[in-house]
């Protein structure tokens, strides 16, 4: 089963349970992921890839952290407590998060592999730990491992 049929069931799940918080996180995310398929013109019975779409997941929970980064910042405490609802229910959909070794030994054995010693190669480091990792861990998490290897000591 994809992530988009798990986010569907899930929807008729919080509709039948009446979780409006729930019901909505997952309404955005699927509206999202339905605007990255119309954008990339797909064709109607085509869907992303799972990559993509946990990217697309993602890419929501990192919308709400900053939202919540703002709230703080503006004194609006009542903002924080239903985005944060919002990103535990979005996070239910992703698969589970690589450790900092784990994610830090992928890194070492994609530079070795590409033969990386500088930072001018970060955006193909990059590229391909994307692609070995499988929405397993945040771009800024990579980015900021990758730019600590590849910098100069």
């Amino acid at each position: 089963m994809g992530v988009k049929t798990d986010l569907r069931n899930a929807l008729h799940s919080a509709m039948k349970e009446k979780n409006n918080v729930r019901k909505n996180a997952i309404r955005l995310a699927l509206s999202a992921i339905k605007l990255a398929e119309t954008e990339k013109g797909l064709e109607k019975n085509t869907e992303l890839d799972e990559v993509k779409m946990f990217g697309i997941l993602q890419k929501e929970i990192k919308i709400r952290e900053e939202t919540i980064a703002e709230a703080i910042k503006a004194d609006r405490e009542e903002m924080v407590e239903p985005l944060n609802n919002e990103i535990k229910v979005l996070k239910e959909f992703l698969p589970s998060e690589l450790t900092e070794k784990e994610l830090t030994e992928e890194i070492n054995k994609v530079v070795s592999e590409l033969h990386a010693t500088t930072i001018k190669q970060m955006g193909l480091v990059m590229k391909t730990v994307i692609e070995h990792v499988q929405g397993r861990a945040s771009n800024d998490r990579i980015s900021r491992i990758v730019r600590n290897l590849l910098s100069p000591k």
